[in-house]
Protein backbone atom coordinates (compact mmCIF):
# COMPACT_ATOMS: atom_id res chain seq x y z
CA UNK A 1 0.00 0.00 0.00
CA UNK A 2 3.07 2.25 0.29
CA UNK A 3 2.70 4.85 -2.42
CA UNK A 4 6.42 4.81 -4.65
CA UNK A 5 7.87 8.31 -6.05
CA UNK A 6 6.45 9.21 -9.26
CA UNK A 7 2.64 7.33 -8.66
CA UNK A 8 1.04 10.76 -7.50
CA UNK A 9 0.84 14.73 -8.67
CA UNK A 10 1.86 17.28 -7.03
CA UNK A 11 -1.72 18.71 -6.34
CA UNK A 12 -2.56 15.12 -4.89
CA UNK A 13 0.93 15.02 -2.64
CA UNK A 14 0.60 18.72 -1.52
CA UNK A 15 -2.95 17.74 -0.64
CA UNK A 16 -2.90 14.76 1.20
CA UNK A 17 0.65 16.67 2.54
CA UNK A 18 -0.77 19.50 4.39
CA UNK A 19 -3.96 17.06 5.48
CA UNK A 20 -1.11 14.51 7.17
CA UNK A 21 0.76 17.27 8.99
CA UNK A 22 -2.84 19.26 10.06
CA UNK A 23 -3.60 16.01 11.71
CA UNK A 24 -0.11 14.87 13.14
CA UNK A 25 -0.01 18.49 14.61
CA UNK A 26 -3.49 17.67 16.13
CA UNK A 27 -2.09 14.47 17.31
CA UNK A 28 0.64 15.92 18.93
CA UNK A 29 -1.60 18.39 21.18
CA UNK A 30 -3.99 16.29 22.26
CA UNK A 31 -1.56 13.26 23.29
CA UNK A 32 0.19 15.92 25.13
CA UNK A 33 -2.70 17.05 27.00
CA UNK A 34 -3.76 14.04 27.94
CA UNK A 35 -1.51 11.30 28.60
CA UNK A 36 1.23 11.11 30.56
CA UNK A 37 4.96 10.08 30.51
CA UNK A 38 4.26 6.44 30.68
CA UNK A 39 2.08 6.50 28.00
CA UNK A 40 4.24 7.77 26.04
CA UNK A 41 6.88 4.92 26.78
CA UNK A 42 4.31 2.49 25.81
CA UNK A 43 3.51 4.30 22.33
CA UNK A 44 7.88 4.06 21.56
CA UNK A 45 7.37 -0.28 22.07
CA UNK A 46 4.12 -0.30 19.53
CA UNK A 47 6.05 1.78 17.28
CA UNK A 48 8.60 -0.89 17.41
CA UNK A 49 6.47 -3.71 17.26
CA UNK A 50 4.30 -2.18 13.99
CA UNK A 51 7.72 -1.36 12.11
CA UNK A 52 8.68 -4.60 13.09
CA UNK A 53 5.34 -6.55 11.90
CA UNK A 54 5.61 -4.51 8.62
CA UNK A 55 8.72 -6.11 7.73
CA UNK A 56 7.32 -9.35 7.65
CA UNK A 57 5.29 -10.06 4.38
CA UNK A 58 3.31 -12.99 3.82
CA UNK A 59 2.12 -14.17 0.45
CA UNK A 60 -1.63 -13.44 -0.95
CA UNK A 61 -2.01 -14.60 -4.72
CA UNK A 62 -0.32 -13.96 -8.08
CA UNK A 63 2.98 -12.95 -5.84
CA UNK A 64 1.10 -10.28 -4.38
CA UNK A 65 2.17 -9.73 -0.87
CA UNK A 66 0.70 -8.20 2.43
CA UNK A 67 2.02 -7.23 5.81
CA UNK A 68 0.37 -5.70 9.29
CA UNK A 69 -0.86 -2.18 8.90
CA UNK A 70 -1.15 -1.87 12.48
CA UNK A 71 -3.48 1.24 12.44
CA UNK A 72 -6.46 -0.99 14.36
CA UNK A 73 -3.74 -2.48 16.76
CA UNK A 74 -2.33 0.84 18.12
CA UNK A 75 -6.01 3.02 18.14
CA UNK A 76 -7.67 0.36 19.97
CA UNK A 77 -4.81 -0.03 22.29
CA UNK A 78 -3.71 3.68 22.90
CA UNK A 79 -6.67 5.80 21.16
CA UNK A 80 -6.66 7.64 17.81
CA UNK A 81 -4.43 10.26 18.64
CA UNK A 82 -1.66 8.39 19.69
CA UNK A 83 -2.01 6.14 17.08
CA UNK A 84 -1.38 8.50 14.24
CA UNK A 85 1.38 9.55 15.86
CA UNK A 86 2.63 5.89 16.00
CA UNK A 87 1.67 5.26 12.32
CA UNK A 88 3.14 8.55 10.80
CA UNK A 89 6.38 8.20 12.79
CA UNK A 90 6.65 3.78 11.06
CA UNK A 91 5.81 5.78 7.39
CA UNK A 92 8.80 8.24 8.26
CA UNK A 93 11.37 5.95 8.90
CA UNK A 94 10.24 3.58 6.25
CA UNK A 95 10.41 5.77 3.76
CA UNK A 96 13.72 7.73 4.83
CA UNK A 97 15.96 4.45 6.05
CA UNK A 98 15.08 1.84 3.82
CA UNK A 99 13.08 3.57 0.67
CA UNK A 100 9.43 1.87 1.46
CA UNK A 101 7.48 4.54 0.00
CA UNK A 102 7.94 7.44 -1.60
CA UNK A 103 9.40 11.10 0.13
CA UNK A 104 7.12 12.95 -2.31
CA UNK A 105 4.27 10.25 -1.59
CA UNK A 106 4.57 10.37 2.53
CA UNK A 107 2.22 12.80 2.88
CA UNK A 108 -0.27 9.84 0.79
CA UNK A 109 1.06 7.18 2.88
CA UNK A 110 0.40 8.96 5.90
CA UNK A 111 -2.79 10.19 4.95
CA UNK A 112 -3.86 7.13 4.30
CA UNK A 113 -2.13 4.61 6.85
CA UNK A 114 -2.19 7.14 9.75
CA UNK A 115 -5.21 9.19 9.33
CA UNK A 116 -7.85 7.33 7.18
CA UNK A 117 -6.33 3.73 8.53
CA UNK A 118 -6.36 4.69 11.95
CA UNK A 119 -9.71 6.77 12.56
CA UNK A 120 -12.11 4.45 10.18
CA UNK A 121 -10.72 1.47 12.56
CA UNK A 122 -11.46 3.65 15.76
CA UNK A 123 -14.76 4.64 14.97
CA UNK A 124 -15.91 1.38 13.77
CA UNK A 125 -14.12 0.13 16.96
CA UNK A 126 -16.53 2.29 19.06
CA UNK A 127 -19.36 1.81 17.11
CA UNK A 128 -19.60 -1.57 17.49
CA UNK A 129 -18.55 -1.44 21.29
CA UNK A 130 -21.36 0.94 21.84
CA UNK A 131 -24.05 -2.42 21.69
CA UNK A 132 -22.47 -4.49 24.40
CA UNK A 133 -19.42 -4.37 26.99
CA UNK A 134 -18.64 -8.15 26.32
CA UNK A 135 -16.16 -9.56 25.87
CA UNK A 136 -16.83 -11.31 22.18
CA UNK A 137 -18.13 -8.01 21.10
CA UNK A 138 -15.16 -6.36 21.77
CA UNK A 139 -12.75 -8.94 19.83
CA UNK A 140 -15.27 -8.51 17.41
CA UNK A 141 -14.97 -5.35 17.10
CA UNK A 142 -11.21 -5.69 17.01
CA UNK A 143 -11.53 -7.96 14.14
CA UNK A 144 -14.27 -6.00 12.09
CA UNK A 145 -12.27 -2.82 12.73
CA UNK A 146 -9.05 -4.32 11.52
CA UNK A 147 -10.15 -5.96 8.14
CA UNK A 148 -12.01 -2.35 7.69
CA UNK A 149 -8.95 0.15 7.90
CA UNK A 150 -6.94 -1.94 5.67
CA UNK A 151 -9.48 -1.98 3.06
CA UNK A 152 -10.84 1.63 3.50
CA UNK A 153 -6.73 2.65 2.97
CA UNK A 154 -6.55 0.76 -0.01
CA UNK A 155 -9.88 2.68 -1.26
CA UNK A 156 -7.80 6.41 -0.41
CA UNK A 157 -5.10 4.91 -2.58
CA UNK A 158 -6.98 3.97 -4.92
CA UNK A 159 -8.31 7.18 -5.79
CA UNK A 160 -5.42 9.14 -5.51
CA UNK A 161 -3.65 7.21 -8.03
CA UNK A 162 -6.65 7.84 -9.99
CA UNK A 163 -7.13 11.32 -9.51
CA UNK A 164 -3.08 11.76 -10.20
CA UNK A 165 -3.87 10.25 -13.56
CA UNK A 166 -1.46 7.11 -13.18
CA UNK A 167 -3.98 4.91 -13.74
CA UNK A 168 -7.61 4.88 -14.48
CA UNK A 169 -10.24 4.66 -11.18
CA UNK A 170 -11.54 1.34 -12.28
CA UNK A 171 -8.13 -0.52 -12.93
CA UNK A 172 -6.93 1.01 -9.44
CA UNK A 173 -9.72 -0.60 -7.60
CA UNK A 174 -9.85 -3.32 -9.20
CA UNK A 175 -6.61 -3.97 -8.37
CA UNK A 176 -6.40 -2.81 -4.50
CA UNK A 177 -9.76 -3.60 -2.95
CA UNK A 178 -10.39 -7.32 -3.64
CA UNK A 179 -6.52 -8.35 -2.70
CA UNK A 180 -6.42 -5.43 0.38
CA UNK A 181 -9.71 -7.56 1.34
CA UNK A 182 -7.74 -10.57 1.47
CA UNK A 183 -5.08 -8.53 3.37
CA UNK A 184 -7.26 -7.26 5.72
CA UNK A 185 -8.44 -10.84 7.20
CA UNK A 186 -4.85 -11.61 7.80
CA UNK A 187 -4.40 -7.90 9.75
CA UNK A 188 -7.92 -8.95 12.03
CA UNK A 189 -6.47 -12.50 12.53
CA UNK A 190 -3.02 -10.98 13.70
CA UNK A 191 -4.58 -7.87 15.79
CA UNK A 192 -7.00 -9.88 17.31
CA UNK A 193 -3.88 -12.56 18.63
CA UNK A 194 -1.84 -9.60 19.99
CA UNK A 195 -4.91 -7.57 21.64
CA UNK A 196 -6.01 -10.76 23.56
CA UNK A 197 -2.49 -11.72 24.51
CA UNK A 198 -2.33 -7.76 26.26
CA UNK A 199 -6.04 -8.39 26.85
CA UNK A 200 -4.85 -11.18 29.54
CA UNK A 201 -1.25 -10.52 30.30
CA UNK A 202 -1.70 -6.23 30.75
CA UNK A 203 -5.64 -5.04 30.49
CA UNK A 204 -4.64 -1.74 31.67
CA UNK A 205 -2.96 -0.49 28.88
CA UNK A 206 -5.68 -0.85 26.74
CA UNK A 207 -6.76 3.08 26.91
CA UNK A 208 -9.80 3.07 24.85
CA UNK A 209 -12.10 1.71 27.37
CA UNK A 210 -11.90 4.81 28.69
CA UNK A 211 -11.32 7.08 26.03
CA UNK A 212 -13.82 9.15 26.40
CA UNK A 213 -13.18 10.30 29.85
CA UNK A 214 -9.77 11.65 29.38
CA UNK A 215 -9.61 12.40 33.37
CA UNK A 216 -9.90 8.88 34.39
CA UNK A 217 -6.76 8.09 32.42
CA UNK A 218 -4.64 10.76 34.34
CA UNK A 219 -6.12 9.70 37.61
CA UNK A 220 -4.83 6.36 36.92
CA UNK A 221 -1.24 7.54 35.30
CA UNK A 222 -1.30 9.58 38.54
CA UNK A 223 -1.60 6.83 40.98
CA UNK A 224 0.91 4.39 39.51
Amino acid sequence: MHIPDGFIDLKTAAGTGIFSLSGFIVAIIKVKQFFRARVVVVMGVFAALVFAAQMINFTIIGGTSGHLLGAALVSIILGPYAGGIIITIVLIVQAFAFGDGGITALGANVFNMAIVGVISAYMIYKLITRFSKSRAVFYTAVAFSSWFSVVVAATFCSFELAISGTYSLGITLGSMVPIHMLIGVGEAIITTLVIAFIDKVKPDIILTRNWDKPALIEAKENNK
